[in-house]
């Protein structure tokens, strides 16, 4: 119930004119113009490519939870080991074992997981 002198906000209003001018936000970016089988002229937005910023960063956000998780199950000495097999083999085992080395923030995962596992 709306109190007397205030306007009533109507929410379907309000996100209408939000998707109204997103539209126009995009189309100012740049537009491409086609006509429709009844003639109608249909403008829509050019698409962009973007560079997947958020998707990288989820990326190597979940590898270095892999790392943290796995150096806290195996613990320092047998990590390392297990890396130190990977740099005497091949060139793709010595760039895994470069990719897998204990970074600090592999171990700052690794101390903060260790307390709740076993």
């Amino acid at each position: 119930m709306a109190r007397a002198g205030l306007p009533r906000i109507d929410k379907h209003f309000d996100r209408r004119v939000q998707r109204i001018q997103k539209r126009h936000r995009k189309l100012a970016s740049g537009y491409v113009q086609t006509v429709g089988p009844d003639g109608l002229i249909i403008v829509k937005p050019r698409r962009r490519i973007r560079f997947p910023w958020k998707g990288i960063v989820m990326v190597l956000l979940a590898f270095f939870a892999f790392k943290g998780f796995l150096h806290a199950e195996l613990g320092d000495a047998i990590y390392a080991q297990r890396v130190a097999k990977l740099e005497s083999g091949t060139a793709i085992e010595r760039a895994g074992a470069w990719v897998m080395q204990a970074d600090p923030l592999t171990q700052w995962i690794s101390a903060q997981v260790r307390p709740y596992m076993r």
